[in-house]
């Protein structure tokens, strides 16, 4: 491969993609950027007005220090941008004391030292009163650290830094296969085959399509939108903040209040599954009660003073992998390809730390947060 179109190609310019671009173009990479899209679209899984942030991650332990660095590079992010991307309304974990949410979170602040305050049941109700019949034996844990951060203007504002940098950026342009070859790969579009010693795979729920053999599930996300029935200002961002609250019977309802024009934002995930396995191929993003019914039903006895019915409905895609943990690294060892996918519906939060890691990992060296974790080869 005499001749090259660029160092480093990053292929998916999701919150992930856009991230590493941005990183690698501002340590004078030449890199050169993918997406099938246009950046900042709701076709994958980077959008829906909102994404939670926090620090206390009760996924894995490895994900606080992950945590830690993406929200110091939010900030950078930020500062460049010269936009507010991320808003600290602090957040609020609800759940069984000794449960996956609550208590998990709880678990995970006194292991890293993480400022949290407890509430029970009672102060809940006095100072949440939005979240009411909270049974007695759940408890509530307050992280004055967490907010939520704007996907498409992060997603938008990293593209637009990663080419004032340098980049090249090619929005609307799909990559139909990746090949390996002696010194480099060849990525094909429909018109024609791009050359680069290196490329980073970010493209979500495609990333099995060309990086076969990882153990990757893709899951329709149903996220939907309520209006309060009083023109007040209880559902507020700032009085009903940022919120994942687990019920006795496994599921998880979570969501953030209004602000910015946009009405209440809440899910809901059913003991652990988030609707059904889908094709992300699959160009149909239509809606049917099925979407929403479950939530809804809940609404008045748990989240009282909503309309019954969505104002909005949208379709969000997930990866899933086996033990909920991303994937990053290069699979086989192969210097030639890094992957980065299987955000399991809690990776938003750690896209600039990622972005950060992978471009790291591009230019040899060793990422400022241990990953190894989550290398892909695990699966093995």
């Amino acid at each position: 491969m005499a001749r090259m179109d660029a160092e480093v190609a990053v292929v998916g310019l999701g919150a992930w993609g856009s991230a590493t671009l941005w990183r690698l173009a501002a340590e004078g990479v030449d890199a050169i950027g993918f997406d099938r899209f246009t950046p900042g679209h709701s076709l994958g899984s980077s959008h829906g007005g909102s994404r939670m942030f926090r620090i206390t991650c009760l996924e894995h332990p490895g994900l606080v220090p992950l945590a830690r660095r993406s929200r110091e590079l939010w900030s950078q992010l930020e500062d460049s941008a010269g936009e507010q991307l991320f808003f600290p309304t602090g957040g609020l974990l609800i759940g069984p004391k000794d449960g996956h949410i609550a208590g998990g979170t709880l678990r995970a602040s006194r292991t890293h030292d993480i400022k949290v305050r407890t509430l029970s049941a009672r102060a809940l109700a006095f100072r949440f009163p939005r979240h009411t019949a909270v049974p007695d034996h759940h408890m509530g844990v307050w992280e004055p650290s967490a907010g939520i951060i704007r996907p498409e203007r992060a997603v938008q504002a990293a593209v637009r830094l990663a080419a004032e940098a340098g980049a090249r950026v090619y929005p609307d342009t799909r990559i139909i296969a990746i090949e390996k070859v002696p010194g480099g790969v060849l990525l094909r579009t429909a018109e024609r085959a791009v050359r680069v010693r290196q490329v980073v795979v970010t493209v979500g729920s495609w990333l099995s399509s060309l990086v076969p053999g990882l153990p990757l599930e893709t899951l329709r996300m149903p996220i939907t939108w309520f209006r309060p029935l009083e023109a007040d200002r209880a559902f507020d961002l700032d009085r009903f903040p940022v919120f994942m609250r687990e019920l006795d019977d496994g599921r998880v309802v979570w969501g953030n209040g209004a602000e910015g024009g946009f009405d209440v934002k809440l899910g809901l995930e059913e003991r652990g599954q988030v609707s059904k396995p889908i094709d992300p191929d699959d160009s149909d993003r239509s809606v049917t009660p099925d979407d929403w019914a479950d939530l809804s039903r809940l609404l008045p006895a748990k989240i009282p003073g909503l309309e019954p019915l969505p104002a909005k409905v949208a379709v969000c895609m997930l990866t899933r992998t086996p033990d909920g943990q991303f994937v990053i690294g290069r699979p086989g060892g192969d210097p030639r390809v890094v992957v980065a996918g299987g955000d399991n519906a809690h990776g938003f939060k750690h896209a600039t730390g990622i972005g950060e890691a992978l471009a790291d990992i591009v230019r040899g060296g060793t990422t400022k947060v241990d990953l190894d974790f989550l290398a892909p080869d695990r699966f093995r």
